[in-house]
């Protein structure tokens, strides 16, 4: 029996190992050449599923989204079998959504990926402590900003970054992935202050704690693959992507940027899966899980990302809506940016947090990563 549930597991992995993850709600622009989804590996280079002349937020035959200032906005993705990684969300003004400067410059919140989920049996160890298959719903919530002006068209991005277990191998790490979706932000709280990112931290393997699991790297960009596309070879379907991005041991730790002024955070995970005190840690620094067969982590790569803050405001006022009508007085900008919301330019095509002139992974040493040699 024990041999027929390992191959049951192994055949829910090898199954979703090409690699695929995106957001389920509110609903992404979505795309017709990738499937609806967005993988750095496969050769999509974000920082949106699709570019925004695309997206169906143009289209007056598709309802919009409304959504007020301070409103606690529920944020859902499927966990589609992959284990660990970290979540992070961004909003711009819909005409700066081609940007991904913009979007690194107006970093919301960061959150662990499987924060409200797991594996479906707990029990299943073989590819490690709660790495095991399971597609339940991962959720969080994100509090939208104040500083937007009514009526404003808005594009929020999802980036999961730093999952595991590249076809069923425990030490390799996926490439990134992303969605966004297109809104109307009206009515609300207002205020000319600029969010600062937060850190949400606690999953299903360290629940209670500040910390995520993950693999290769906590940081945006590390994996991007420079813009790099496969060239895919009929009848093998490993050509199809890049990834894995790194191999390496699983690990612990905060995204890049978060390592100073936090407090361990009552983590968001229902999930029922057994904790450890001493799994947590204060320290952004990337460590081995405390398992006998995890071998030391290496040295956390650097990052530029803002503080953590815990001032973002919190407000349960209004669902979201695809029917409130948009001010006959106002009417819905897509051209004017938010107060604080930086002028940039026309389109960067450089998808990292810190927008360094080269792609970040190339900087890494070559036994790192692992592009696919044809």
């Amino acid at each position: 029996m024990q041999f027929s549930n390992t191959l049951v597991a192994v055949s829910a992995l090898v199954a979703s190992c090409a690699g695929h993850s995106l957001l389920s709600t509110p609903a992404p622009r979505g795309n017709t050449k990738w499937w609806g989804t967005c993988a750095a590996g496969a050769g999509c280079s974000g920082p949106c599923d699709s570019p925004k002349a695309e997206s169906p937020f143009n289209s007056i035959y598709n309802p919009k989204t409304y959504v007020q200032r301070g409103q606690e906005l529920e944020i859902v993705w499927n966990r589609l079998n992959h284990p660990g990684g970290f979540v992070r969300l961004a909003m711009v003004p819909f005409n700066q959504s081609d940007d991904w400067a913009a979007f690194n410059d107006n970093v919301l919140k960061y959150t662990c990926y499987e924060t409200t989920c797991g594996p479906s049996d707990p029990n299943d160890d073989y590819f490690g402590h709660l790495n095991g298959p399971g597609s339940s719903p991962c959720k969080t919530t994100l509090t939208i900003p104040e500083n937007i002006p009514d009526n404003t068209a808005m594009t929020l991005q999802w980036i999961w970054y730093g999952g595991g277990i590249y076809y069923g191998e425990p030490d390799t790490s996926f490439g990134e992935y992303y969605s966004c979706s297109d809104m109307i932000v009206t009515g609300g709280p207002s205020s000319n202050q600029k969010p600062e990112p937060v850190f949400k931290g606690g999953d299903v393997t360290y629940p209670n704690s500040d910390v995520c699991k993950y693999w290769g790297s906590n940081r945006v960009g590390d994996c991007n693959f420079g813009g790099r596309k496969p060239n895919p070879i009929e009848g093998d379907l490993l050509s199809q992507s890049l990834e894995p991005c790194m191999r390496g041991p699983e690990l612990k730790g905060k995204p890049y940027g978060m390592d100073s002024g936090s407090e361990p955070s009552p983590a968001e995970s229902s999930y029922s899966a057994p904790s450890n005190n001493n799994d947590v840690t204060s320290s952004a620094a990337p460590e081995s899980p405390a398992q006998p067969e995890a071998p030391a982590a290496s040295e956390a790569p650097v990052s530029s990302e803002a503080p953590v803050s815990s001032e973002a405001p919190v407000s349960s006022e209004a669902p979201v809506s695809s029917e409130a009508p948009v001010s006959s007085e106002a009417p819905v900008s897509s051209e004017a940016p938010a107060p604080n919301y930086p002028e940039v330019p026309e389109q960067s095509e450089i998808p990292t947090e810190e927008s360094p002139a080269t792609p970040i992974y190339s900087e890494k040493p070559e036994s790192k990563c692992i592009p696919r040699s044809l």
